[in-house]
């Protein structure tokens, strides 16, 4: 797919062929239905590893992490929004943009790294879709993993896929936000004093420090913001939606949505393992824990929920591994593009063989991926920082200040995560492949 490179030596007014100051605001209704790529990024990013994630946190610490949502919410915008400034301003998506201003092995290199990220986190989304799947009809996982990659197979290799995706993927967010929202009711909610207290007074407990930054980063990703770019050429987006509040849109309701599930696990979890002093290491076990408010219908409920986070994660996850990778190599990216299809597919059979040979127990893949985006984020985000603060990008527009310190200070941010996950995981997988 090629792009029209925008002239970056021509004032923003003449590159886009309007005024964006004169830019007429869209009504809620447009504004709706111009809505899409960030329901896709949620449901990538809301994975059986973020439920377990999710659930733990609450589980260790109860309501004292809950001022994480803050920095989630920040970070989540800025990234996705400074990934749109760039696709507009520059006429290209992120790594397209990047392959013009650094050339193609820098472009190559994200993308391959970008890739190997998404392509790990879909091994533990294999073994999610399976596990809820056993959770509601009891046969084994496998079975169930099988029945839902062949759903996943003909949503790719039939035509209307991104509309199939959008779709699919908002029937399992409302699921899983209807199943953790149910068990927060049945458990007598929250106790919301505990909970304004674990916002407004930040704190982190011994021990703390990795998994907070792991929260973060599972739920704030530079990954989200850059495939945003490129499903917007999917969803038929126009350069007037980056100032007619269409793209500010989409990022607050894929973070809103990202904070309503994540952040109902994390209540859920401190409602019911922390006082027990219960710790998981699988979602699937949450069905059980949650038997004395939800009785026979905990494993359904659950169920629910893990089915639509697993699936609706391997359906924008494995699309979204493909497509960067890509364009980091300059190739064919559209959804309805046979090559794409072919490798979503085949990337779904190996990571299938791959869960199938480790017996269904996907923990030291999952320290791979941990790795792998550790390693990614960081890279992407530094090209993303440096082509945001270059002065041509907004010549004769005013510059977004707001916009590059929020994203510099980000991506500072998503350094310190990166440096403090390599000290812990590093160590792991070593000592997880010896074991």
């Amino acid at each position: 797919m090629s792009f029209e490179i925008s002239d970056m030596s021509k004032p923003v007014s003449e590159r886009l062929g309007f005024d964006p100051a004169q830019v007429k605001k869209l009504s809620f209704v447009e504004i709706i239905k111009k809505i899409g790529p960030g329901i896709i990024l949620t449901g990538i990013v809301i994975g059986p590893g973020n439920i377990t994630t999710s659930a733990m946190m609450g589980a260790n610490y109860g309501y004292q992490m809950m001022w994480l949502l803050i920095p989630i919410i920040l970070m989540g915008i800025t990234f996705t929004m400074c990934s749109y400034r760039i696709s507009i301003m520059t006429g290209m998506p992120v790594l397209h943009a990047i392959r013009h201003y650094y050339g193609g092995i820098a472009s190559g290199f994200c993308g391959v790294a970008l890739f190997l990220s998404c392509f790990f986190f879909t091994l533990g989304n294999v073994t999610g879709t399976g596990a809820g799947m056993n959770l509601i009809f009891g046969f084994d996982w496998r079975i169930g993993s099988l029945i839902m990659l062949a759903v996943l197979a003909f949503c790719y290799l039939t035509k209307g896929v991104y509309s199939k995706v959008e779709k699919g993927i908002m029937i399992c967010i409302f699921g899983m936000i209807l199943a953790f929202f149910a068990t927060l009711v049945a458990t007598g909610g929250p106790a919301w004093g505990e909970v304004g207290k674990g916002i407004i007074h930040p704190t982190l407990p011994e021990g703390s420090l990795t998994t907070a930054l792991a929260y973060i980063s599972t739920n704030a990703a530079v990954t989200a913001g850059i495939y945003g770019t490129y499903l917007g050429l999917e969803k038929k987006w126009k350069k007037e939606d980056l100032f007619n509040g269409a793209m500010r849109a989409d990022a607050i309701t894929h973070i809103v949505l990202v904070v309503l599930i994540s952040g109902a696990i994390v209540l859920v979890g401190a409602i019911v393992l922390h006082p027990e002093g219960i710790a998981i290491k699988a979602p699937a076990q949450l069905g059980e824990l949650l038997r004395p408010f939800l009785g026979n219908a905990a494993p359904i409920v659950m169920g629910i929920a893990i089915i639509g986070a697993g699936f609706s994660s391997l359906l924008g996850n494995t699309q979204r591994g493909v497509v960067l990778l890509n364009a980091g190599l300059n190739k064919e990216i559209g959804l309805e593009s046979k090559p794409v299809k072919i490798l979503c597919v085949a990337c779904l059979a190996i990571a299938t063989a791959i869960c199938f040979s480790y017996g269904g127990s996907p923990t030291q893949l999952i320290f791979i991926a941990n790795v792998a985006t550790s390693v990614a984020t960081p890279v992407a985000g530094l090209f993303m920082v440096l082509i945001l603060w270059k002065k041509e990008l907004f010549l004769g527009y005013k510059t977004p200040k707001v916009l590059q310190i929020s994203m510099t200070i980000c991506y500072i941010f998503a350094v310190f995560m990166t440096i403090n996950a390599l000290r812990t995981q590093i160590p792991n997988l070593i000592h997880s492949f010896i074991g």
